[in-house]
């Protein structure tokens, strides 16, 4: 299998980003790894070839540009996950639910899914998200209006939530 990958330049940190033929796979912070440790992350659980392809990615750049201007609030883009459990891939479309400028809480989420006590659970498979911003975890807060974690790191979901105007 091959996947594709570029980076996408942000002003808080690039974005590396993966794809195969499929859809976007991953989405990861250069803050955090380095491109051939974010590589190796999608390599330790598949055998894959890489390359490296910007005309792989112009329509989610595209997309990503709109984003950080204010002026595009969801995502399209057809994604391949295949090693989300089942699970993990009902937290993953509720998130995707949300919508740009507001935020749910871990807890709400758990009963929109059906299992109010599996808050820690949804937690956990939203730390699992493996594209941050497309599915954006980043609208998932504690109860208390707390941002809790965030991968790309607190300050980064805190733009990202300020970017969409959300009122924390």
């Amino acid at each position: 299998m091959t996947i594709y990958y570029t980076t996408y330049p942000w002003k808080l940190t690039d974005l590396y980003l993966a794809a195969t033929r499929t859809g976007l796979c991953k989405i990861g912070f250069a803050r955090n790894q380095s491109m051939n440790d974010f590589l190796a992350t999608i390599n330790s659980r598949h055998a894959v070839q890489f390359e490296k392809n910007e005309k792989a990615f112009a329509s989610l750049k595209a997309k990503l540009d709109q984003y950080f201007l204010g002026e595009k609030t969801e995502f399209d883009e057809p994604l391949d996950l295949p090693d989300g459990t089942d699970f993990q891939k009902r937290v993953w479309d509720k998130i995707r639910g949300i919508k740009y400028g507001h935020t749910k809480t871990y807890k709400q989420i758990a009963h929109e899914i059906g299992n109010a006590k599996a808050v820690r659970a949804v937690g956990t498979a939203n730390g699992a998200n493996p594209v941050p911003i497309v599915i954006p975890c980043h609208r998932v807060i504690g109860s208390n209006g707390k941002l809790g974690g965030y991968g790309g790191g607190l300050d980064v979901k805190d733009a990202l939530l300020r970017l969409e105007g959300a009122v924390l």
